[in-house]
């Protein structure tokens, strides 16, 4: 399922700026991006696994890696044209090198790698995470610091961004991941694959008061988040079921989500105001990863950080899921400051986005690039 360009808009020139190739195929969709510095997405290409993986109710690493090696050289011959540019054109390419599953990571660095060698051009390894963390600044042009809330089907955590490579760890789980929790409900729900989008349509059905379950970590001190126990509560509550029509669901879907809501308003605003004394400032609030699409959670989060005080930014729901637009921005961020990477440079499975100051570039200007030329 080959999405459409996301973003992109008709301009007559590129300017003086850098353009960069972004790939992404860290999980289950196969991306490849170009993007320029000021802030334009030429082209970003997005090919869903959805069809692939659904027979399975998950994602499997070895159809995942499979379908990334089938597809990702066309993509790119794809989004190149779209974007108007050659290879000749391009000051890089970058290719999320991590987290991920490993399969999938060494399709696209060993590709990102052959272009780079074999046009001469600088080789950027991004943190897939650390992609999410700044496509504000590409959609937005924000400066640092902010706040990010950090919230996807593998992550959930709360961290001071303080500049490309620099970031502060508030808290995290302590066991799933909130899209995790997400997918699970929905398989105990029986609404289907992928978990969240079907989550987030029948709680838009349901009642979010009927169902008493669980807001777990909920007015306790700190930025920490726990949901396990949230998804054993949705468990028990269908097993107490008489019966389990689409009314049930929905209702269970709708309690669930609520209790989600709330455990991460109740988070963030804990870290929003240690935040406030450490940086002297009220946010603002970014929410990235694929979780920020759920619109019931950026009410709720907006709604928090304007009683804060605080601005509540995210990405448009286009650049929230994985791309790689944000793979190619992140790239240029790391090579206007100078930095890119070996073609030795080892994929890895796992990659705390705070492990990056180990190759952080050295402080810069907080000052944001220039608004996106591109709203998405």
């Amino acid at each position: 399922m080959l999405s459409k360009p996301l973003g992109k808009q008709e301009r007559k020139s590129y300017g003086d700026g850098m353009i960069v190739l972004g790939l992404e195929t860290s999980c289950d969709e196969t991306a490849a991006a170009v993007v320029e510095d000021p802030p334009f997405i030429r082209s970003n290409l997005v090919l869903s696994q959805l069809d692939e993986h659904r027979p399975y109710g998950g994602v499997v690493p070895e159809i995942a890696a499979r379908s990334h090696l089938d597809h990702l050289d066309s993509l790119i011959e794809r989004a190149m044209r779209e974007a108007g540019v050659g290879f000749g054109d391009l000051d890089g390419v970058a290719a999320t090198a991590g987290p991920g599953l490993i399969g999938g990571v060494f399709v696209g660095v060993m590709t990102a790698k052959a272009i780079a060698a074999a046009r001469g051009l600088p080789f950027v390894a991004v943190n897939h995470l650390e992609g999410h963390a700044l496509t504000v600044r590409l959609t937005d042009g924000l400066d640092f610091p902010y706040l990010l809330l950090l919230v996807s089907g593998g992550h959930c955590q709360l961290l001071a961004v303080e500049g490309v490579g620099r970031y502060r760890r508030y808290g995290g789980t302590m066991d799933d991941a909130v899209g995790e929790a997400f997918d699970k409900t929905a398989k105990l729900l029986d609404l289907g694959y992928p978990g969240g989008p079907a989550v987030e349509q029948a709680a838009a059905q349901g009642d979010p008061a009927r169902f008493a379950l669980p807001k777990p970590m909920l007015g306790r001190p700190g930025c920490d988040f726990s949901f396990s126990g949230l998804k054993t509560a949705v468990r028990l509550a269908r097993e107490g079921l008489d019966s389990f029509t689409g009314r049930e669901a929905a209702d269970l879907a709708a309690s669930f989500q609520a209790s989600v809501a709330e455990v991460l308003a109740d988070r963030c605003r804990n870290a929003l105001r240690r935040f406030a004394v450490e940086y002297g400032q009220p946010g603002p609030l970014v929410v990235a990863g694929g979780v920020a699409a759920n619109a019931a959670l950026r009410a709720r989060l907006k709604t928090l950080a304007e009683a804060e005080g605080a601005r509540m930014l995210a990405p448009p729901l286009a650049l929230c899921t994985d791309n790689a637009a944000m793979i190619a921005w992140a790239g240029i961020e790391r090579l206007r400051l100078g930095v890119s990477d070996p073609l030795d440079f080892a994929p890895r499975p796992r990659w705390p986005l705070e492990d990056l100051t180990e190759r952080a570039p050295a402080p810069a200007s907080t000052a944001a690039p220039a608004p996106a030329a591109a709203r998405v």
